[in-house]
């Protein structure tokens, strides 16, 4: 991660002054990754790269510059860009958490009956998925949580409320499970364009 801080732009400084010492931190190396690869990409100067990257809120481009969807962990991070609309989430596949009240908190449409047959790598699964199409939509954790519906097979997640549909990819690699939703069928081929574990 070293250097990387010096391709943010001021604003980004002066945005980062604002936050705690570890979401500053943080927020200026997401920002540093960035603006570096879609540099690669593009082929521009990474200050030069018109991304808007607000604390909280899901990066965008310009319009016909494509859709970009970040997503970092304790030790990771995870870039991707594609012409259409992408969300992508990374979580550590160890994390530590109580699934089952997971479960009861946030997936209604996990039937109480089945909770003994739950295992945390499931309820994993089901959480990584459902926070890419939440970053697919530009939506908010809290709000939209609740109304996503993660099916296994097909690889589908339905809005309820706002009747979208969309397909997702999943994958183990190494320490993390990495989720892509998108509306294309699963030969979409997406370019990522970042995915560190040096964070």
């Amino acid at each position: 991660m070293k250097g990387v801080q010096d391709v943010v732009t001021i604003e980004e400084i002066k945005t980062a002054k604002k936050l705690s010492c570890l979401r500053s931190k943080v927020f200026l190396e997401t920002r540093g990754y960035l603006r570096q690869s879609l540099s690669s990409l593009f082929n521009l100067d990474p200050l030069e790269i018109p991304v808007n990257a607000h604390p909280g809120e899901p990066p965008t481009l310009p319009h016909g510059m494509g859709n970009i969807s970040l997503s970092h962990c304790k030790d990771a991070l995870t870039i991707v860009w594609h012409k259409n609309k992408i969300g992508i989430d990374i979580e550590r596949a160890d994390r530590d958490f109580n699934h089952i009240k997971f479960a009861e908190k946030y997936f209604f449409h996990t039937h109480k009956s089945n909770y003994n047959k739950l295992t945390k790598n499931m309820i994993l699964n089901q959480w990584c998925a459902v926070e890419a199409a939440i970053k697919w939509d530009h939506g908010k954790l809290a709000k939209d949580i609740n109304h996503w519906q993660y099916f296994e097979k097909p690889r589908e997640l339905i809005h309820k409320k706002k009747n979208i549909h969309l397909n997702y990819s999943q994958i183990n690699f190494h320490n993390w499970t990495i989720t892509l939703a998108r509306e294309e069928k699963p030969s979409l081929n997406p370019e990522i364009i970042c995915c560190s574990n040096n964070f």
